[in-house]
């Protein structure tokens, strides 16, 4: 058998390895609330989400991006060169780039190499043998017109939009759907680069605002420029980004933990006065989250906030935002108390995911909760560090807005990012966990321990779940299971016999132990401990109708008859 039939067989096997396929689909069953739910997923689904062999054998180690932006036809083109290390001998890479995208040519040493396409994965047969240890590197050029996105930032792809004068604006932004919807890579969130170049080529018209340092500005002499970014540190792939518009800009300098930190502000040109104005909300936002998170993680790449053409999205040392130079959600409280009008969610938000999503990444989407349930908690404690530690807990106590629709965490190895149920029922369990800690300098040590030990890393849901048990010196495994991987909220059930208050938790996993704070006695919170089975403790309350717990808690209560 030649080189290449091997190399096509082995392409081929990439359908049997690791999950059960049936037909190109398999069947995953996970717990509801009510009836058992069968969620279905196709072989694309395992390409894309799982560390195939194709991905396993090689870490990135550097990105060099040159992208070229064509105005008449929303079309792209530009190659991407893949530098990595090798960790094991093997000679089949995958690389991703998503439909309708064309790869024009892979080249290793001068060769042009022999690929396949496997929907939006393309299997690239190397002619030589890597060498553990060593350090490659690959060239692939592309072009076409990426997807557009229709409702962005949720639905990922490109942005082809006008400002209110008429001019292109135009972005990316491409969390769930993954960065080869615009630029081939390997597109999966447990392998990030060490650092990064990106080359944006637009028309002469627009300046393009990436992540990192602007490192040079090349005018071509063909009616087109190039900005050249610089990321010097790792960086997620769907982080990066292009900003394309008529922009002012003004920059600052705030002076936090690790000394003085540039930021940089890109609005549009005829915003600047609002900018200047909206965005002052930046220095207190980091003033709280450098205190209860810790330093900053880019320091050496900065700060930006850019004025994108869609609501706003994290991207590492880029933050894009769209939120009208309004406080709220687009003027909206989220929160329906009144604390979400006091400040710009759109800033507090995306840039509370520089700790939790670019600092800390999720090494597969279905973890995506350790993103997004950690920046919905910040909108709580940004409130409580203007307002007080009441409004902050009001604020959150505000979103329980929960579907309950399916777990959390998602199904792993397949592209399954989970419940939407990760931003407010995550937010209200981190600020139960603080309760149960009850001791707040304690909780701010364990929320800058984490930033700290996994500091530019990627992580699983059971590193987070660790860690935080042990700084805590509470075990919080099984309140991580319930709020996390159940569809339940659990329930308190009471009753009242001759002055002694019944207790105990239903609708929870077993072994489920979390303690709550209750009123035993008038005005006066007491700690109990419900377990599965019925306990009891003297109460000094005469009428129990309503047994008061302590609103932090985030539990259904129950009186039921003996």
């Amino acid at each position: 058998m030649n080189s290449r039939n091997r190399f096509l067989k082995a392409v081929r096997t990439v359908r049997l390895i690791f999950l059960p396929v049936l037909s190109g689909l398999f069947f995953i069953p996970f717990r509801t609330s009510g009836q058992p739910q069968v969620r279905v997923f196709t072989h694309a689904d395992t390409l894309r989400g799982s560390i195939t062999p194709q991905r396993a054998w090689w870490d990135v180690s550097f990105y060099d991006l040159h992208v070229k932006i064509n105005l008449e036809d929303s079309a792209i083109s530009g190659y991407n060169l893949i530098t990595y290390k090798v960790l094991k001998s093997e000679s089949a890479m995958q690389i991703d780039l998503r439909m309708p995208l064309e790869m024009d040519s892979i080249v290793q040493d001068g060769k042009r190499l022999q690929f396949v396409r496997d929907g939006n994965a393309f299997f690239v047969q190397l002619v030589r043998r890597q060498k553990r240890n060593a350090h490659e590197t690959v060239a692939v050029y592309y072009h076409g017109k990426p997807e557009i996105s229709k409702n962005p930032p949720w639905s990922g792809g490109f942005i082809w939009k006008r400002d209110s004068l008429g001019n292109p604006f135009i972005s990316t932004a491409c969390q769930t759907v993954g960065a080869s919807i615009w630029w081939p890579c390997k597109d999966i969130e447990s392998d990030e680069p060490d650092s990064q170049r990106i080359a944006i080529t637009v028309p002469d018209q627009l300046m393009d605002v990436s992540n990192g340092r602007l490192r040079s500005t090349v005018n071509n002499g063909d009616g087109t420029t190039t900005y050249e970014w610089f990321v010097n540190n790792p960086i997620n792939n769907y982080d990066v980004s292009i900003n394309a518009g008529q922009y002012a800009h003004y920059t600052e300098t705030y002076q936090g933990e690790q000394g003085a930190l540039s930021l940089d502000f890109w609005p549009l040109a005829y915003n600047l006065d609002k900018a200047k104005k909206q965005f002052t909300q930046v220095r207190s936002m980091l003033q709280c989250f450098e205190h209860w998170f810790g330093p900053y993680p880019w320091y050496r790449d900065g700060y930006k906030l850019i004025e994108a053409p869609y609501l706003g999205m994290e991207h590492q040392s880029a933050v894009t935002y769209g939120n009208r130079y309004e406080n709220g959600y687009l003027g909206r409280d989220l929160s329906k108390t009144g604390w979400g009008l006091k400040f710009d969610f759109i800033i507090v938000h995306e840039s509370a995911h520089e700790w939790f999503g670019n600092n800390i990444t999720n090494k597969d989407i279905a973890d995506m909760w350790i993103h997004e349930s950690f920046a919905n908690y910040s909108e709580n404690l940004y409130v409580e560090s203007l307002f007080g530690k009441s409004a902050g807990a009001t604020y959150v106590e505000g979103t329980r807005n929960v579907k309950n629709d399916r777990p959390v965490i998602g199904q792993y190895g397949v592209h399954d990012e989970g419940s939407g149920d990760m931003y407010n029922k995550g937010g209200n369990m981190l600020h139960t966990i603080r309760q149960i800690i009850g001791d707040d300098e304690k909780w701010r040590s364990v929320l800058r321990g984490l930033n700290a030990r996994f500091w530019h890393q990627t992580v699983s849901s059971r590193q987070i779940w660790r860690y935080m048990s042990e700084a805590s010196g509470v075990d919080l495994s099984k309140v991580f299971e319930q709020y996390l991987t159940t569809t339940e909220i659990p329930v308190l059930e009471y009753r009242l016999d001759h002055q002694f208050l019944y207790y105990r938790w239903t609708h929870v996993v077993k072994g489920f132990n979390m303690p709550v704070k209750v009123m035993l006695f008038p005005e006066n919170y007491s700690l109990i401990r419900p377990a599965d089975s019925w306990r009891k403790i003297a109460a000094g309350v005469a009428d129990l109708s309503d047994l008061r717990v302590d609103d932090n808690f985030y539990i259904l209560v129950k009186r039921v008859q003996k």
